[in-house]
């Protein structure tokens, strides 16, 4: 398997994962409206929440032109880390990548289903949550982010392009 077919099988095991879960919280689980909830561990909760917004809660699509203007948008997103993927050759690159374009599509398909992203997750120590309710594409989104973080910061290696000097000689 070459590298980027790694990053599109991690991207569609993303996808389905994220909907599988989403469906069974909202479906057999009947966690399918806002309130409701289901304390699985003292702190982790299963609970329904709407997010008509983008990660933190931001753009909130109050209408129907938001709602798909967030999807062009995501989608845009989602396209350029698909060029992303096709020029990257760093394995760890291409491993961060697969899961944020998993992750965009999992939340494209909810907007264009819903028009809001099913998010369920939601990780407290009593009072204290460190995290806003999430879902398995928030947290592959998240956890791709961080991976192309830490390798932009600390472990990427110089290019070795030819010298302009010599390219034009």
């Amino acid at each position: 398997m070459t590298l980027r077919k790694l990053a599109v099988a991690i991207a569609i095991t993303v996808l389905i994962v994220d909907q599988f879960v989403k469906y069974w919280v909202t479906g057999p689980m009947g966690i399918d409206y806002p309130g409701a909830e289901l304390h699985l561990l003292p702190i982790f909760t299963l609970r329904f929440v709407q997010n008509f917004g983008v990660s933190l809660g931001l753009l909130q699509a109050g209408s129907e032109t938001a709602r798909w203007a967030l999807v062009a948008m995501t989608a845009i997103i989602a396209t350029g880390v698909a060029v992303w993927i096709r020029r990257e050759r760093q394995k760890p690159e291409l491993i961060g990548l697969g899961l944020v374009l998993g992750g965009a599509l999992g939340n494209i398909v909810d907007r264009v289903r819903f028009g809001y992203v099913v998010d369920y997750a939601d990780l407290h120590f009593g009072g204290f949550s460190p995290f806003l309710v999430f879902n398995v594409a928030d947290a592959a989104i998240s956890i791709g982010v961080v991976i192309l973080l830490v390798r932009a910061l600390f472990t990427r290696e110089p290019k070795n392009d030819v010298p302009v000097e010599k390219a034009n000689a």
